[in-house]
């Protein structure tokens, strides 16, 4: 398929509700608007994302979103040849708002309708701003995922390793949350930790004794958690330099981890990849940035990093993903369910257990 093709992107898995319009024409791909609604505000007191006030949100707010989508990318829904939605993986309630948004769009229109995967529109995001070859190492690091994949094809992914039970983002929000420091956790924490000393606490390197690419951040949770209670118990509380040291302590343990992890992903690969990618919300974090890019220019390997702004969840990786499916002519189809787990490898056994609704990661 080698004519132009313009795409409207949604996705809602989690507590961004986002629409984007991409166009892929003689001159490469273009992201025409990318618009992203957070609920930082609306999660505030809680702690952490409640699955029922983001899925309530999504629904208030996706018109909205899509319709400035349109308006900033100067298009309507005439000139759109299809439409990309999050069909999963995430918080089932807000994947719906998406998938019955998209679907009622596609059906007034009669227009294709792509469901994707929300890690493969992260894993594919290098091909949009760079626009690499395959293959190459994929390091996704979010709030809620953790992997290291080879990207083969636009539907092919081999998952190397992976975190088996919290995923960074998730262990940066908790470790944020222990210390009193506001949500989304892993700014927070990387900004106290600018100021910090990251060799005060000796904190663990979790699974680095292991062969392989898996790895493990609750442990390391649990281990700032001890520390924190530890000055408590001596001092009556802890200071502000306390805190800053806990998270730089924390921040260079999980980089280490990463670092070290990548370095054994690019020697399993064989053959050097194209590059080494990283994308998702971790991604964004400075100190961790540099660390993988330091591996990857030991090993030899380009690296890649999308900006900032495509790291975290958005919807123009999703509408990419979906004109990058019909370019190869996958199947587009409006029978598909919501999934709230969805492998990107379906052929490596599950790293977080499996139940009724399938294997998590």
């Amino acid at each position: 398929m080698d004519r132009t093709l313009t795409l409207l992107g949604i996705e809602s898995s989690c507590d961004d509700t986002a629409a984007a319009v991409v166009r892929l024409g003689s001159s490469g791909p273009e992201i025409l608007s990318s618009q992203v609604l957070g609920q930082t505000a609306l999660h505030a007191a809680f702690g952490g994302v409640v699955p029922e006030i983001a899925a309530r949100a999504h629904a208030e707010r996706l018109d909205g979103v899509v319709e400035d989508a349109l308006t900033v990318a100067g298009v309507t829904l005439d000139e759109i040849d299809g439409i990309a939605v999050t069909a999963g993986p995430g918080l089932i309630g807000g994947v719906l708002s998406g998938v019955m948004l998209a679907r009622g769009l596609a059906a007034a229109r009669d227009l294709p309708l792509v469901p994707v995967n929300h890690l493969v529109g992260h894993a594919l995001t290098p091909r949009l701003t760079d626009g690499i070859a395959f293959p190459y190492l994929m390091l996704l690091v979010s709030g809620g995922h953790c992997q290291f994949l080879l990207v083969q094809a636009v539907d092919r992914f081999v998952r190397l390793g992976g975190t088996i039970d919290d995923a960074p983002g998730e262990a940066f929000d908790k470790t944020a949350k222990l210390l009193g420091l506001p949500q989304p956790g892993g700014p927070s924490v990387e900004s106290e930790a600018v100021l910090g000393d990251p060799k005060r606490f000796p904190f663990p390197r979790p699974l680095l004794d292991r062969d392989g690419c898996d790895m493990s951040f609750s442990g390391l949770k649990t281990a700032l958690l001890r520390a924190r209670d530890a000055l408590v118990a001596e001092k009556g509380g802890i200071t502000v330099q306390d805190r800053r040291d806990l998270c730089a302590g924390f921040q260079a343990a999980v980089g280490e981890v990463l670092a070290k992890k990548t370095s054994r992903a690019i020697d399993m690969v064989g053959d050097r990849p194209t590059a080494l990618a990283v994308a998702g919300g971790v991604a964004a974090n400075k100190t961790i940035r540099a660390a993988l890019e330091a591996v990857s220019a030991r090993a030899g390997v380009p690296f890649l990093a999308p900006p900032l702004r495509l790291c975290t969840d958005n919807a123009a990786m999703i509408a990419w993903a979906g004109i990058e499916r019909l370019r190869a002519g996958l199947s587009h189809t409006t029978d598909f369910v919501a999934r709230p787990r969805w492998p990107l490898d379906d052929r490596a056994s599950a790293l977080l257990g499996s139940g009724k609704k399938g294997a998590k990661a």
